[in-house]
């Protein structure tokens, strides 16, 4: 899995499948790496005829770590966010959107089936709205639009996501930590396995564990505030997926994220998963599959039949 230099900094990024094949290039989200698209939902997306490309995100994984940028008072940034002042962020959203699509400038892709998890829906959003001739479609999955009138997290969930990181050099505790979370954020239904998790977030910590990059993409979140603007100037068909027991960004985002997209002119439909929260559960990994395949294959003749 190599590097590519891309918006002045190296993204680690990985592509499986026939590069003949109509790209989908995959987003994900808040303090996690490219690991958290699980390889067999990768594989089902290349059986059913796409070439796939995951990769970490600026200040996770393998990607750039911007330490020099310094690391954000989370609790006193969130309690300003919460008052309704203004955030200081290192860097924002928009800038972690150019990341992806210098990446899939650099890679020589044509225009991608863009696919983004959570922060990384966010990330995807803000791309398909300001380049859309770099995407073909977008699938935003359990994202948002940031506007605040809308159902906020459970305490619970924003109690794990904001709960002390371990030292970076206690491997342990931190992969207890995003055991906790996870365990915390998940599906009700489809309960994660746990010696499969730990052995996830083994690997996930094994690869980079550096809390400051997760607080600095806390802030760039935090300081985008209501984005209803920039997602309602998103034109690309646009499937939006949202689990109804996701209790970090409840579904009611996901369908005021299509409802915003649809105001503004644009081809939006919303599906609601039955059982799924904040994450991916495997036994829903087909489903998933199933619902971008024929989002991405839709668009695909939708964009032959406009161009004949």
């Amino acid at each position: 899995m190599p590097n590519i230099d891309a918006n002045g900094i190296s993204l680690h990024y990985e592509a499986r499948g026939n590069p003949e094949h109509p790209p989908i290039v995959l987003v994900m989200g808040l303090g996690v790496q490219m690991i958290l698209w699980p390889e067999p939902f990768c594989e089902m997306l290349v059986d059913r005829g796409f070439y796939v490309v995951r990769f970490d995100n600026r200040d996770a994984g393998l990607s750039t770590q911007l330490n020099e940028l310094g690391t954000p008072n989370i609790p006193l940034q969130y309690m300003r966010y919460m008052m309704g002042l203004s955030v200081k962020a290192p860097y924002s959203l928009d800038d972690m959107a150019m990341d992806t699509s210098a990446l899939i400038g650099t890679l020589g892709l044509p225009r991608v089936h863009l696919v983004g998890a959570s922060m990384g829906g966010m990330i995807a959003q803000n791309l398909a709205a300001s380049l859309p001739s770099r995407v073909a479609s977008l699938t935003s999955i359990m994202s948002t639009t940031g506007r605040r009138s809308l159902p906020k997290a459970s305490w619970r969930t924003m109690r794990a996501i904001l709960s002390r990181p371990a030292k970076p050099k206690d491997i342990q505790a931190a992969v207890e930590r995003m055991m906790y979370v996870i365990n915390t954020i998940s599906s009700r239904t489809y309960r994660p396995d746990q010696q499969r998790l730990r052995a996830l977030c083994e690997l996930h910590v094994s690869r980079r564990n550096n809390p400051p990059g997760g607080a600095r993409q806390i802030a760039a979140i935090a300081a985008s505030d209501d984005r209803t603007k920039i997602v309602r100037q998103i034109k690309v068909p646009t499937l939006v997926l949202h689990g109804d027991q996701d209790e970090l960004v409840p579904y009611a985002a996901g369908l005021e994220t299509a409802r915003a997209i649809r105001e503004g002119g644009g081809d939006a439909r919303s599906v609601i998963v039955e059982g799924m929260g904040h994450d991916l559960p495997e036994p829903l990994w087909p489903r998933l599959a199933d619902e971008i395949t024929q989002h991405c294959q839709a668009a695909e003749a939708a964009a032959d039949k406009k161009e004949a």
